[in-house]
């Protein structure tokens, strides 16, 4: 079964979409879709610097959006410029740096639209292990610290005073969106991962009673968007990565219509 490529790129959207609705859904009640956009951006400077070492692509994608997330936390802490101002800095100065590295190596013959917009259909039995045993410890340590990271994203300041440890779950957040951007970058793209996480969980909103429901609904909404854009640029010939976020954008104008349920008691923890 495996030696159809078709068939790898459902199991490796499924395996992504499994990992990308909890997040999700954490990244929207924070309202850090921006921070999502940051690390998928410095993305293109590990794919850089990859090539110019010679290493492994995951490994360097992910040390690369740790030691942004790092230096972010570090900038946010001295307080001299807003969160968002930095994200954004540090967000279009990654991609500027990573383009700028890769247009030196000369001799490397690269595919930038499959870099930006993602290769699903090139996915090898090699990615889909590394995707599964990813996104398994993913999912392993999110459990562990799902009630924590809840309650930070609800209130760091009565999670800390529970002894919650708000910093250190709020690190760990960091490095499980880093692994998870390294694993889906070659899905969707690195311009279009953060869709990826965020449109399932946005319409998982409008039909959860919960947080533990809307991550469920978040994760087969992702589950359907990846079938949905797979046999749609089947069907029409389309790229496969954005047709993946082209099937999640109707699911949700689908959750807007009349039809759909009106938005439940899930909002976001910070009031909006």
């Amino acid at each position: 079964m495996l030696d159809d490529f078709f068939t790898r790129a459902l199991l490796a959207g499924i395996g992504v979409a499994l990992v990308a609705g909890p997040l999700g859904c954490i990244i929207v009640w924070r309202r850090l879709a921006y921070f999502g956009d940051t690390l998928s951006h410095a993305a293109v400077l590990g794919v850089a610097l990859a090539i110019m070492l010679d290493a492994n692509l995951t490994i360097s994608v992910f040390v690369v959006a740790i030691s942004v997330s790092c230096a972010l936390l570090v900038l946010q802490r001295r307080g001299s410029v807003s969160s968002d101002s930095l994200l954004g800095l540090m967000a279009h100065s990654a991609l500027a740096l990573g383009l700028v590295v890769l247009s030196f190596l000369t001799w490397v013959r690269i595919d930038l639209m499959a870099l930006l917009l993602g290769d699903i259909l090139a996915v090898s039995v090699n990615d889909l292990i590394m995707i599964y045993l990813g996104g398994g410890l993913v999912l392993g340590v999110l459990a562990w610290i799902w009630r924590p990271l809840f309650a930070a994203s609800l209130s760091p300041e009565l999670a800390a005073a529970e002894g919650l440890a708000p910093e250190r779950v709020n690190i760990i957040f960091m490095v499980l969106m880093a692994l998870v951007i390294a694993m889906a970058m070659k899905i969707v793209g690195v311009l279009l991962i953060t869709a990826l996480l965020i449109m399932p969980a946005v319409t998982a909103r409008r039909f959860a009673a919960g947080p533990e429901q809307m991550a469920l609904l978040a994760v087969a909404i992702g589950i359907l968007s990846v079938f949905g854009g797979l046999f749609g640029s089947l069907h029409w010939d389309t790229p496969t990565g954005p047709s993946i976020v082209v099937a999640g954008l109707v699911l949700f104008m689908l959750s807007m219509t009349p039809l759909g349920r009106r938005q439940a008691a899930v909002r976001s923890p910070k009031g909006e």
